[in-house]
């Protein structure tokens, strides 16, 4: 109860404030699961593109919360928990172990001689020649699931995805200081391997960092807003950097709408 009635008193704040327009320009606000992407320019960003959502797609999305800021007070734990049902993330992940080099001479590299030996002493032989090598399999999107370790920042997305929920990232990875987002980070191309059949709706958010300035306290009202875009899509054999730069592409081509 205490957090529906935060959640109504946020929520008038953020439209007192704000205004918190949202407006649907390349696809209408529909009840299925979508991965919303924006730019990123304030700690605001999460609070103003969750009340700019309408109420029914509020209860079914979580935005992502930087764990390092979210947490470092008891309110903001519980504000981030109880009323945004935020998936918080690491900004950095847990340094992976390297792997362990083969020595020569390893069994390892004795059983790769002993295979190519043989396919030779077969065909030398006048036995069937060895078969080429099969092309490497594109795994599943359940296998790349499955291969992703607990401590990668992913790792709370994909089990809110998993769930059914929607998501809103900031595939930057931090917040921008210009008139255009950063390059994006590869976070929004493997969720788009991971999940084909999740809709991405590229986002703008405007003028919130002019409410709330990085190091200031007090917000300044301003009128704001979020435009939604064009869904798009990850093609058959597209690379990760012009997937990348085109979904980049989609969210700065809302910013003219």
């Amino acid at each position: 109860m205490l957090a529906k009635l935060m959640s109504f008193l946020l929520l008038g704040i953020v439209r007192f404030l704000t205004g918190s327009q949202a407006r649907w320009y390349g696809c209408p606000p529909k009840a299925e699961q979508r991965i919303y992407f924006a730019n990123h320019q304030s700690h605001a960003d999460m609070v103003l593109i969750w009340a700019a959502l309408p109420e029914e797609l509020r209860s079914i999305t979580r935005p992502i919360a930087a764990k390092d800021y979210w947490t470092k007070t008891p309110f903001r734990q519980w504000i981030t928990t109880a009323v945004f049902n935020a998936v918080y993330v690491d900004r950095q992940a847990t340094p992976a172990r390297a792997p362990v080099p083969v020595a020569a001479g390893s069994a390892g590299a004795l059983d790769a001689m002993a295979v190519a030996s043989a396919s030779t002493d077969t065909a030398m032989a006048g036995g069937p020649d060895p078969s080429p090598e099969a092309p490497p399999r594109t795994p599943s999107p359940e296998e790349l699931r499955a291969a992703l370790p607990e401590s990668d920042p992913l790792a709370p997305l994909v089990r809110a995805l998993e769930s059914g929920d929607s998501i809103v990232i900031f595939p930057e990875g931090t917040r921008g200081h210009g008139d255009e987002p950063q390059p994006f980070k590869s976070g929004l191309f493997k969720l788009a391997q991971m999940f084909p059949q999740v809709v991405l709706v590229p986002a703008w958010i405007n003028n919130v960092q002019r409410v709330m300035p990085k190091g200031e306290v007090v917000p300044v009202p301003i009128l704001c807003s979020v435009t939604f875009g064009e869904p798009v899509q990850l093609e058959a054999g597209e690379e990760r950097r012009p997937f990348l730069d085109r979904a980049r592409r989609a969210v700065i081509a809302l910013r003219e709408v």
